[in-house]
């Protein structure tokens, strides 16, 4: 350790000693008897000290006044640097500020909220690019083409006539099995409208929130289709924000949670502060008596008027 980092640590005497210094202009700075005991004395640098007194001002629990008073070099005479109100280790501060779109959870949206969505949700992905080519993860695009004849060329050992029995994948109850059709009783008609009229009475266009949603779930981009006939009316809620979250949705049902009810626009940068360090602009932490709209009466003209 050199010798200059071992005065910078230690803190200056005269410096330390300047506690009436730094105690006078706390109370300057502050409202007269909010500046409480003198706590510690913290080296900042060679010849440069902070004081700090307890602050008693309510609402400002385990704050403290920070005085910083220096001295020249081969000097006696300790100089007053600044005075400022610096938080504890046990402060009162207010939480750390969360973005809006961080606060949100599942189930804060009631009926007429409305909450945008960013142009670049990863949770969305164009549905139609205007292109005859068909997407990536298309089931007729040439990369899915060619996985799947990577993972079929080795499925069986040979042509079908000349193997020693026909494979069951081929059989038509294997097909069935595959495609969820090979169930010893299915829906009825009747099931599938009381399925219909239950799902359309928790998430239908005659809901509340339905009524005040900006537009319906049939254009929503969180919307997953399901098979079969209940499709051709009925969809899957994957919004995670919205209260049908996971739940059989009506497409004539809506939200404030719309895919493409409201996108939300990019913040605009701000420009870079722009600091004066060649003035000091005084910030009083009290308003003056005179400077509100009710004239400042003294004591014995209230005593008149009947007021304690």
């Amino acid at each position: 350790m050199s010798a200059a980092t071992t005065r910078s640590r230690t803190p200056d005497r005269l410096c330390a000693e300047a506690v009436d210094l730094a105690r006078a202009a706390a109370e300057e700075a502050a409202a007269p008897g909010v500046v409480g005991e003198h706590a510690e004395v913290v080296s900042e640098g060679d010849r440069v000290v902070t004081h700090f007194f307890e602050c008693k001002e309510l609402g400002y629990r385990g704050w403290r006044w920070a005085v910083t008073v220096a001295r020249a070099s081969r000097a006696k005479v300790v100089t007053l640097d600044e005075v400022v109100l610096l938080p504890g280790p046990d402060a009162l501060l207010a939480p750390e500020w969360v973005p809006w779109s961080e606060r949100l959870r599942p189930g804060d949206m009631g009926p007429g909220d409305l909450l945008p969505t960013d142009a670049e949700d990863l949770r969305l992905e164009p549905g139609w690019i205007g292109e005859e080519t068909p997407l990536p993860s298309s089931a007729v695009s040439e990369d899915m083409a060619e996985l799947v004849e990577a993972e079929d060329a080795e499925v069986t050992a040979g042509p079908p006539a000349s193997l020693p029995a026909v494979p069951t994948r081929g059989s038509i109850a294997a097909v069935a099995e595959e495609l969820g059709m090979r169930r010893a009783r299915v829906l009825s008609r009747y099931g599938l409208h009381v399925a219909a009229d239950r799902w359309e009475e928790s998430f239908g266009p005659k809901t509340p929130m339905a009524q005040a949603a900006p537009a319906a779930c049939v254009t929503c981009g969180f919307l997953a289709p399901i098979g079969g006939s209940l499709g051709q009316a009925f969809g899957v809620c994957a919004n995670e924000f919205s209260p049908a979250d996971g739940r059989v949705v009506s497409l004539a049902y809506g939200c404030g949670g719309h895919s493409e009810a409201a996108v939300m626009p990019k913040p605009p940068q701000p420009a870079p502060p722009v600091i004066d360090e060649t003035r000091v602009d005084p910030f009083p932490l009290r308003p003056a008596r005179d400077s509100g709209s009710v004239p400042d009466v003294s004591d014995e003209a209230a005593a008149e008027l009947g007021h304690s």
